[in-house]
């Protein structure tokens, strides 16, 4: 069989229709590589590209879009719902056929270090690719977006896998790593209000949500023997989800992101969505997937 790995990088740009072709155009640039879908979104200012290719030609087409997004994105004016910290946001790596875990991690660390050494941008490794197992969580890396990054960088703990340990103002950083299919996934809900549709995300989410002495999410967090805050877990495992306005839409949304669909289906999120708004007075009115899914993701909602 073909050689094939699917590449997927985030950038902080969602809005200006020529700076996101020219970014795909670069990518489309290179032979072997087949771009599979490109998801705008104006709210969150981000846009979700999907190709595949050989492993050698998405490495290739992965830093061509990296580099692109660095001479065009400038992060001191980018505003947007989606948490971000650099031009090329994320960018991970997923085998699909007859590429081991093993040759894709090759792929992230070939493209970290020229990303690193070429373009001057700090570059972290997640998932699969992490060198510290503490840094493996996006969101763990991600923590204080870009404007908190100025400081971060400079903690011992937080010295970049590649490239200079001093941060990019235009471009911010990037984080490259490999992990497994992840259905980015929106729910809509008949309110416009963050806070509750926030209150749902908590309530599905597998970490659930911080316990508090007065049970408000503005109380005192009750802490454990080692000083960390007590959590009361969410309803569905392997699903991160946060509440956000989509101004484009004029609802907010549970935006969520499941992690393993063999154990939490597509489907199961929705209901799990419908059965906590129904709780708090809230309708699900719709959704929409951002980027691409698995064929079976769509099967087993329609079985």
């Amino acid at each position: 069989m073909q050689k094939l790995i699917e590449c997927v990088p985030n950038f902080s740009e969602g809005r200006d229709q020529n700076i996101i072709g020219q970014i795909t155009d670069a990518i489309k640039s290179v032979d072997g590589v087949s771009l599979l879908d490109v998801d705008p979104g104006a709210s969150t200012n981000r846009t979700v590209v999907t190709f595949v290719g050989n492993p050698e030609a998405a490495v290739e087409a992965a830093f061509r879009g990296i580099k692109k997004a660095a001479e065009l994105i400038d992060m001191r004016k980018h505003k947007g719902a989606h948490p971000r910290m650099g031009a090329t946001d994320v960018c991970p790596f997923i085998p699909v056929s007859s590429v081991s875990w093993e040759e894709a991690v090759e792929c992230a660390n070939r493209l970290g270090k020229r990303v690193g050494e070429e373009l001057k941008i700090p570059v972290y490794l997640y998932e699969k690719a992490a060198k510290d197992k503490s840094r493996s969580n996006l969101s763990i890396i991600r923590a204080g977006e870009y404007e908190g990054f100025f400081e971060k960088i400079k903690q011992p703990e937080w010295k970049p896998d590649f490239g200079p340990a001093v941060f990019n103002e235009k471009s911010g950083a990037t984080v490259i790593g490999v992990r497994d299919f992840l259905v980015a996934y929106n729910v809509n809900l008949n309110t416009k209000s963050v806070r509750r549709a926030t209150s749902v995300a908590f309530d599905v989410r597998e970490q659930g949500r911080v316990k508090t002495e007065d049970g408000t999410p503005s109380g005192k967090p009750i802490l454990d023997s080692n000083g960390e805050a007590v959590r009361i877990p969410g309803m569905l495992k392997h699903v991160k989800a946060i509440g956000w306005f989509v101004k484009e839409y004029g609802i907010a949304q549970v935006s969520i992101n499941l992690t393993n669909i063999e154990e939490t289906p597509l489907h199961v999120a929705f209901d799990a969505c419908i059965e906590s708004a129904a709780r708090r007075g809230l309708r699900v009115t719709g959704s929409e997937i951002v980027g691409m899914v698995p064929k079976k993701c769509l099967v087993d909602a329609g079985d």
